[in-house]
């Protein structure tokens, strides 16, 4: 069978079973709703099959893998509490969706290090190509000789909320983005680079980077990582929107928003441990050092979570497939 014959004889069913999720989810089902759901997954479960030996890197395939593992969870899923659906969506869900898409999240990152590298160096090459780079107010606003004058003296709840609340304001742009063919994304993610890079030179003209960075990376490796997970989740949507393969731009937009939500979703708790850290960490009477420390303790944590939650992403999978196929 090629390929478009087989989603054409397919697809009807597929797109059964997608309802029937639906209304399951909505607890409006009746016992030959679930008959007819069982069904439909068994035979979905089947076209995977097929389509992993047949089409393994084809767009149906993905789609087919993430409607089985959609319909198997909601078919075996157990009542559990709220506190332990959390844990399986950071733990799981949110690790796994970011783990397949690590190519856009890596993209995400060097389209800010473009950004970034490009003010560094017009800067260092002239400090006053600053005002060019930036806008006048933010230029004038940072002073490397006053940096560290306010340690201890500021109200940390409030700025912990003001950063969190910025933060995820530019996620939200830049994942929202993606519905421009990526294009928003794509601005968003350089000019953010460029602002760290600018006043990444300004320090180092003044002889201060080595303060500089240590007031930036305590919590700016959470939260760049945060950024950059929500930039790679609009890139992923306008990637999908630009190239929809063999699927109709809607099917894409509709299976790619969903990933790119959970992506996003999964940023918001980052966010918060990064607010906190640079409204009560960055700030603090505490020595340089001791801010790097933090910043070390902080890259240790998030591989170690990323880490953890891609063994038992694997785990999931392989009890999955010997459901499946048993």
């Amino acid at each position: 069978m090629n390929y478009k014959l087989f989603i054409k004889q397919h697809r009807h069913e597929w797109k059964q079973l997608e309802e029937l999720l639906t209304t399951i989810h909505k607890k409006k089902h009746s016992p030959d709703t679930i008959e007819a759901f069982q069904r439909l997954y068994q035979k979905t479960a089947q076209h995977l099959s097929y389509s992993q030996t047949y089409f393994p890197d084809d767009e149906v395939t993905l789609y087919l893998n993430d409607l089985v593992s959609k319909a198997h969870n909601t078919l075996y899923q157990d009542r559990v509490s709220n506190v332990k659906q959390l844990k399986h969506f950071f733990g799981r869900t949110f690790i796994g969706i970011f783990v397949e898409q690590w190519k856009f999240v890596l993209v995400a990152m060097f389209l800010f290090l473009l950004g970034g590298t490009a003010a560094f160096l017009a800067v260092l090459q002239d400090p006053m190509n600053v005002y060019s780079v930036l806008p006048e107010s933010m230029a004038q606003g940072f002073d490397p000789e006053r940096l560290g004058e306010k340690d201890g003296a500021v109200d940390s709840s409030m700025m912990s909320v003001q950063i969190m609340t910025n933060n995820i304001r530019v996620a939200f742009l830049a994942f929202a983005g993606g519905i421009t063919f990526g294009i928003l994304t794509v601005y968003v993610l350089i000019y953010n680079g460029v602002i760290v890079g600018a006043i990444a030179a300004m320090f180092m003209h003044a002889g201060k980077s080595y303060e500089f960075w240590a007031y930036i990376v305590p919590h700016g490796i959470i939260e760049l990582t945060a950024i950059f997970i929500a930039g790679g989740a609009g890139l992923l949507t306008g990637y999908k929107l630009f190239v929809p393969g063999h699927l109709s731009r809607i099917i894409q937009l509709k299976e790619q928003a969903y990933r790119s939500v959970i992506l996003l979703i999964g940023t918001l708790p980052m966010f918060v441990i990064a607010g906190l850290i640079e409204g009560f960490i960055t700030p603090a009477a505490i020595s340089l050092e001791a801010k790097y420390a933090v910043a070390f303790i902080t890259l240790i944590g998030l591989a170690i979570y990323i880490s953890i939650g891609q063994y038992r992403r694997q785990k999931d999978l392989q009890v999955n497939n010997r459901s499946v196929f048993r």
